[in-house]
């Protein structure tokens, strides 16, 4: 599958505006990050946030990835996870939340339930279906931008 074939939903990344503004920073940040693989997938979600439409917290779609979303992925290698996309600070693998700061986490954030994307990971390019995607109402909000 090449990237002209990924299947999304909306045609580009939906991101809220205050959660923009935290991975901007953030992205800034970690443009030292000394693991080539991790560069690679912040360096894509950089060129793809170029693309993203912005939007308020209240128009945002509740089947997109966002900070704290539980989500269901599979991979055409056959295996499947339940995952939760958390800030870097929040990141625990034994609960898989897992941060916005790892290839994994990089290639989902702003997708949407139902979409197909493609990404280079560590272990070689694979072609994930984002499956389920359920938003954690109990979980606190950027309320402000670092």
């Amino acid at each position: 599958m090449s990237l002209n074939n990924m299947i999304m939903k909306y045609g580009k990344l939906i991101i809220d505006k205050k959660e923009y503004m935290y991975i901007k920073r953030i992205l800034n940040i970690s443009a030292y990050a000394e693991d080539f693989q991790t560069k690679k997938s912040l360096q894509r979600l950089i060129d793809e946030l170029k693309n993203a439409q912005i939007v308020n917290e209240c128009d945002m779609p509740k089947d997109v990835i966002r900070f704290n979303s539980k989500i269901m992925v599979y991979s055409e290698n056959g295996w499947e996870k339940s995952i939760q996309l958390v800030m870097p600070q929040d990141k625990d693998a034994k609960q898989d939340k897992i941060s916005i700061l790892t290839p994994m986490g990089a290639a989902l954030f702003g997708y949407s339930e139902g979409d197909t994307i493609e990404w280079d990971f560590p272990s070689g390019n694979q072609v994930i279906k984002i499956i389920t995607v359920v938003q954690d109402k109990n979980q606190k909000k950027i309320e402000k931008p670092i």
